[in-house]
């Protein structure tokens, strides 16, 4: 899993050490399995919050795990030009590469740790795919798709595009050094990601080296939703299992605590979570298909305006690619 990481986790920035007496760690409410799917052309893909009820995500709607699929030569598949409106996505890609565009004009190729944001807002038309020597070669994809619902106010904003390479995201680690943690968006314990979100809310990647344990100070304000990219171990303080493709919702306290099993298996040699969670927005939410609103009224008006063409052209020419 080549996603951004240093030599030595040793010389980077540390978590404070918690005192057990003044910390709540948060227990699990929920522990749920992803359901197995298809995207875009046909890509699999897991639904990590299937079977979630939306008020205990707010303010996230949607996220799709990525592979890990092993494609051969010809089988790289993306999605087709298709509408969003009301909301966010956000792609971080740890293996592989995909290309973006939009009809606003953002663009580029994301690999091993890059992160694309584009804020749909009041309507925008976009397409990933992967790029053309990875459909040639073949290969390994890895990443996550999330959707941060925008609250009634900034539904309408103007759309927005964020090219986030891996070597700005921010860097830390524990107080043993028995993980890497990876801040793409939001702070911990004062350290911040680079993404820049229209709604309060933090993103992370960590791996965990097997047999070690973080204990993350995590905003009280905030929810809290662990999920297991690979490998298996233990999250909450009560130690409750969770392997691979397995969601976690967390109850209410100011720091989660995640264990990685010490015994690991060969393909997935650590644990690797993504840890997530937002100010709750606390608005309707009515979503169908590539809209996110808070009402069936918005969602008739944004299929409407699609189809009179008024979210967004495609491109005559594809758009140069950010570096």
């Amino acid at each position: 899993m080549p996603a951004i990481t240093v030599d030595d986790v040793l010389v980077l920035p540390r978590l404070p050490e918690l005192d057990p007496a003044a910390t709540v760690y948060r227990p699990v409410r929920r522990l749920t399995t992803a359901q197995h799917g298809f995207e875009g052309e046909g890509f699999p893909v897991r639904r990590a919050f299937a079977g979630v009820p939306l008020p205990e995500l707010d303010p996230f709607v949607h996220m799709d795990h990525i592979g890990r699929i092993e494609q051969a030569p010809g089988e790289a598949q993306g999605t087709p030009w298709h509408p969003h409106r009301g909301f966010e996505t956000v792609t971080y890609l740890m293996d592989g590469a995909l290309e973006h565009q939009d009809s606003n004009g953002g663009g580029g190729q994301i690999t091993d740790g890059d992160t694309q944001w584009m804020t749909a807002g009041a309507g925008v038309l976009h397409i990933e795919k992967p790029p053309e020597h990875l459909v040639r070669s073949g290969g390994v994809v890895h990443g996550v798709q999330l959707w941060v619902n925008l609250p009634r106010v900034k539904k309408m904003s103007p759309p927005r595009y964020q090219d986030i390479r891996g070597k700005h995201t921010g860097l830390l680690t524990t107080p043993d050094g028995g993980a890497l943690i990876r801040v793409i968006a939001g702070d911990i314990a004062g350290h911040t990601g680079p993404g820049v979100t229209h709604t309060p809310i933090t993103l992370a990647h960590l791996t965990i080296e097997p047999g070690a344990q973080v204990d993350l100070p995590w905003n009280p304000a905030y929810n809290a939703l662990v999920y297991a990219l690979a490998g298996h171990g233990t999250i909450g303080g009560e130690a409750r299992p969770v392997q691979e493709g397995q969601l976690a919702v967390f109850g209410a306290g100011d720091a989660l605590r995640v264990s990685a099993d010490r015994a690991q298996e060969a393909r997935s040699p650590k644990l690797e979570l993504v840890v997530l969670g937002g100010l709750p927005i606390r608005e309707p939410v009515v979503q169908y298909g590539p809209f996110v609103m808070n009402t069936r009224e918005e969602v008739q008006q944004a299929f409407e305006d699609y189809q009179a063409g008024r979210l967004g052209v495609i491109p005559a020419q594809h758009l140069p690619h950010t570096s």
